[in-house]
């Protein structure tokens, strides 16, 4: 072998090795680049004229140094310190920012960098929530977590009583019929937004700062609602029923819905909507049946002029319920200077208010108007029992409330 053919073959091996060791630097140099900076918590709670802090990291090494400069979309609600500082490149060291609590209210922090190192800046940001009381705080969760169970158990005294008549009569399988669909549509929107990625991914690229709106409770209220709802639908098909069914406009106004629903998941499937789009035409359906549901049962109440096998229990738990959920709202909007969220948007405040009122008027219908109202054993929640007269015994009456 000459020496030519070697010296050619050397010169082939370091030019496959330099071009090997670009290649390397390239990858390693496109990964630095596309390390984030990120923020160990994107969702603070800070009372007023005291301290948080949260804390600025990179998940990778930087190749360069990158100015950060934070902002908030509010400048009097709350300080921070620093507002603006480097990271260094290839520092492994954490940024602290400590946050003080001016004025009670919602913010957003974001960062800022020059154009070249805009997206490695993206990840941080913190939403965070000047209070007036951590007090308030505590008791808003109780308000919380009470409303929950009794909206949770209100299902079951209308279950018990079916149980025990072994009748439904007196419950509007109008009412049945919507809140079946309605709960269905709900857990649908929850269980969508709770467990599916590709909507969850939707709703980030949507609201980049916004938080997804279910949590683990909102599922497992609406699944349980529904499971509920369907052991009274099949309490319906069982029990005595006497000559109650669905009415035809209660079918007529299932069908539009339907229509909407059916219609939705076709532009949906068609890529014409987003399915995030679908999700929400599925809330308004349910928010749509949330005002009309107790009709049928009120008017049904009236025609009859008596509450019999109409659970005022559920009533009851509902009415606790709906109160401690519009005293929760009006307790964040003092503890967080928030009442925009009321007066400004009062859907949910509506919705809660007008439930209440229904429940308001189901325990005058009850208490006041038909309290002396009597049905059959069949169909009463009274069960009277009395015993053959006797001539020297008197009569022997028990009554048996459940």
């Amino acid at each position: 072998m000459n020496k030519k053919t070697i010296e050619t073959r050397m010169d082939r091996h370091v030019s496959t090795f330099y071009l090997a060791f670009l290649l390397l630097a390239t990858v390693a140099l496109g990964n630095a680049q596309t390390s984030l900076l990120t923020v160990d918590s994107h969702d603070i709670t800070v009372l007023l004229n005291t301290n948080e802090t949260f804390v600025v990291f990179a998940n990778g090494l930087l190749t360069t140094d990158v100015q950060v400069t934070l902002g908030t979309d509010s400048e009097d609600h709350l300080d921070l310190d620093p507002a603006s500082f480097i990271y260094p490149a290839g520092g492994t060291q954490n940024q602290s920012v400590v946050i003080t609590g001016r004025i009670a209210g919602y913010v957003k922090v974001t960062a800022d960098s020059d154009a070249a190192n805009t997206e490695i800046v993206k990840d941080v940001f913190v939403r965070v929530t000047v209070a007036k009381s951590r007090a308030l705080i505590y008791t808003s969760i109780v308000f919380g977590w009470v409303y929950f169970v009794a909206w949770s158990v209100s299902f079951y005294p209308q279950i018990w009583i079916n149980y025990r008549r072994k009748s439904v009569e007196g419950l509007n399988f109008d009412f049945l019929a919507l809140n079946i669909v309605g709960f269905t549509l709900y857990s649908m929107f929850n269980c969508g937004l709770y467990f599916i990625e590709g909507l969850q991914k939707e709703y980030e690229d949507r609201y980049p700062l916004g938080l997804n709106p279910v949590m683990l409770n909102d599922v497992v209220f609406s699944l349980h609602a529904m499971f509920a709802t369907t052991i009274t639908i099949l309490q319906c098909c069982f029990y005595q029923r006497a000559q109650q069914k669905v009415s035809f406009i209660a079918y007529g106004i299932l069908a539009i819905f339907a229509v909407v629903v059916i219609v939705s998941a076709g532009l949906a499937g068609g890529a014409v909507i987003h399915w995030l789009d679908f999700l929400y035409y599925c809330s308004y359906v349910k928010l749509t049946i949330t005002i009309i549901k107790y009709v049928p049962q009120a008017l049904m109440n009236y025609r009859r002029k008596s509450t019999s096998g109409w659970s005022i229990g559920n009533i009851l738990l509902d009415f606790t319920g709906g109160t401690l959920s519009m005293l929760q709202m009006i307790l964040n909007a003092h503890n967080y200077d928030d009442w925009v969220s009321i007066f400004g948007d009062p859907t949910k405040f509506g919705l809660g208010l007008f439930s209440v009122l229904f429940d308001i008027f189901f325990m005058l219908q009850h208490y006041v108007f038909y309290r002396h109202s009597r049905e059959s054993s069949s169909s009463d929640l009274t069960t009277v029992t009395e015993a053959p007269n006797r001539s020297n015994e008197p009569s022997d009456v028990t009554t048996e409330k459940y």
